[in-house]
C-alpha cells in the first residue's frame, strides 16, 4: 500500500496508467455534454420549450459545481481508489435513469445526478498529480486534462451519431456500459493511497477549501480565468447546434457532432502547455492563448457563410482554452501537495460556474439576437479574460516564471 509521500516522490507514472486516466476522465465528463447536440430531440421528446432547453445543461453544470465542493475534497481525506470506483458505479446508475426516463422529472433528476457524479474526473486529475514525479507533473496533468477536453468535444460527435442511428436514449445506455468496462480496468490498476489529513472532519475539510481560496492569490486569479474561458467555451458549444441545424445549413446530428472532431485537434495541440508550465513559461502561454481565444470569435462569426471559417475558429478556441486550463492546474497543484483535491475543488467550481453561465446565456442570446449576438457575447467574454490577465499578471509573474 502506497502512502502520499511515496506517491508524490514516485520516479514516474507509467504511460499506460496515464492514458487510462485520460480515457476514463474523457468518458466521465462526456456524460454531462452528450445533451448539447441533441437539445432539439430532448425538447421534442419531453415538450420542453425550445428557447429554454439550455436550462437542462445549466442544471447539470450546477450539480457538477455542487459535486466539486461536496465530493472532490474527499480525495484528500479518503482512500481515492474506493472513492473513484464508488463514484463511477453511481454514475452508471444515473446514466441508466436518464436513458430510461419517461418524464421531465426523471430526465432532470437523472441529469442532475450525472452532473454531480461526473466530478470523479477531478478526483482522478488530483490523484494523477500526486502519483506523478514533480518534474513530470505538468506533462501528466496536461495529458489527463487533454482526455477531459477531448471527451467534452467527442461527446458531441458520439451523441450525434448514436442519436441518428438508434435514438437519443442509446447515447446514455451505451455510455453506462462503457463506464462499467472502465470500472473494471481501474479496479486492476489503481493503487491504495493513505491520505495525510485524516484528522480533519468532513465539515473542516469543506471549510478548508474556502480557507485555501482566501489564502492563495494564484488560486483566486486562475479560478477567475477558468470561469471566463469556460464561459466562452460553453457559449460556443451549447449554441452551435442551433445555427447548424437550422436553414440554410440544416446539418444532421452526425454532421454537427463531427465538429467535435475539429476541436480535438486544438485540444491535442495544447497538451504541450503542461510541459511549458513545468519549464516556467506559464504566464507567456496564458497570454498567447488568450489572444488566440479572442481572435477565434472573428472566424466563428462567419459560421453561416463559411463552415471552413468555423473550423478555424473551433481549433483556435479549443487550443486556447485547453492551454490555459492545463497551465492553470499546473500552477495551483504546486501550491500545497497535501491539498490537491481541495485546490482542484476551489478552482473547478469557477470552471463550472462559467460553463453554466455560458450555456444559459448563449441559448437566450441566440433566441433574441441570432448567431451574431452569440459571437459578440463570446468575443466580449474573451476580451474580458484577456483584460483580467493583463491587470493581474504582475501579481503572479514572480511565482510562475
Amino acid at each position: 500500500m502506497l502512502n502520499t509521500s511515496d506517491a508524490v516522490h514516485a520516479s514516474s507514472m507509467s504511460r499506460y496508467v496515464t492514458l487510462l486516466f485520460a480515457v476514463v476522465c474523457g468518458m466521465s465528463v462526456a456524460n454531462i455534454y452528450f445533451a448539447q447536440p441533441i437539445l432539439d430531440n430532448l425538447s421534442s421528446a419531453f415538450g420542453i420549450d425550445y428557447s429554454t432547453i439550455g436550462i437542462l445543461i445549466t442544471i447539470t453544470q450546477i450539480c457538477y459545481a455542487a459535486g466539486l465542493l461536496l465530493l472532490v475534497p474527499l480525495g484528500d481525506l479518503l482512500n481515492q481508489r474506493r472513492l473513484i470506483i464508488g463514484q463511477m458505479l453511481l454514475s452508471i446508475i444515473a446514466l441508466v435513469i436518464v436513458g430510461t426516463a419517461s418524464s421531465n422529472t426523471a430526465l432532470f433528476a437523472g441529469m442532475a445526478l450525472v452532473g454531480l457524479l461526473a466530478v470523479v474526473t477531478q478526483t482522478i486529475v488530483a490523484f494523477a498529480a500526486t502519483m506523478a514525479a514533480p518534474a513530470e507533473r505538468g506533462r501528466v496533468v496536461g495529458m489527463v486534462t487533454s482526455g477531459i477536453v477531448i471527451g467534452i468535444l467527442l461527446a458531441r460527435t458520439i451523441s450525434g451519431i448514436l442519436t441518428d442511428i438508434a435514438g437519443w436514449r442509446s447515447v446514455y445506455l451505451v455510455s453506462a456500459a462503457l463506464m462499467l468496462l472502465m470500472v473494471c480496468a481501474l479496479f486492476r490498476v489503481l493503487p491504495n493511497v493513505e491520505r495525510g489529513v485524516q484528522s480533519l472532519s468532513y465539515p473542516q475539510l469543506l471549510r478548508s477549501v474556502f480557507i485555501l481560496f482566501a489564502q492563495e492569490r494564484i488560486l483566486r486569479i486562475r479560478a477567475i480565468l477558468a470561469m471566463l474561458i469556460f464561459t466562452a467555451f460553453s457559449i460556443l458549444w451549447t449554441s452551435l447546434v442551433l445555427p447548424l441545424s437550422a436553414p440554410p445549413l440544416s446539418l444532421s446530428h452526425t454532421a454537427i457532432g463531427a465538429f467535435g472532431l475539429v476541436g480535438v485537434a486544438g485540444a491535442l495541440a495544447a497538451a504541450r502547455a503542461g510541459k511549458l508550465a513545468d519549464r516556467g513559461y506559464g504566464q507567456r502561454t496564458t497570454g498567447v492563448a488568450l489572444v488566440l481565444l479572442l481572435i477565434s470569435w472573428l472566424f466563428i462569426s462567419y459560421t453561416e457563410q463559411s463552415l471552413f471559417a468555423l473550423v478555424i475558429g473551433i481549433v483556435l478556441l479549443d487550443l486556447a482554452v485547453q492551454a490555459i486550463h492545463v497551465t492553470n492546474q499546473s500552477m495551483i497543484f504546486a501550491l500545497h501537495t497535501e491539498a490537491r483535491s481541495r485546490l482542484t475543488a476551489g478552482y473547478m467550481i469557477f470552471y463550472s460556474i462559467g460553463s453554466a453561465t455560458g450555456s444559459i446565456a448563449s441559448t437566450h442570446i441566440y433566441a433574441s439576437y441570432g448567431w451574431d449576438g452569440v459571437c459578440l457575447l463570446g468575443g466580449s467574454v474573451s476580451a474580458l479574460a484577456l483584460l483580467f490577465w493583463v491587470m493581474t499578471r504582475r501579481y503572479t509573474a514572480t511565482a510562475v516564471q
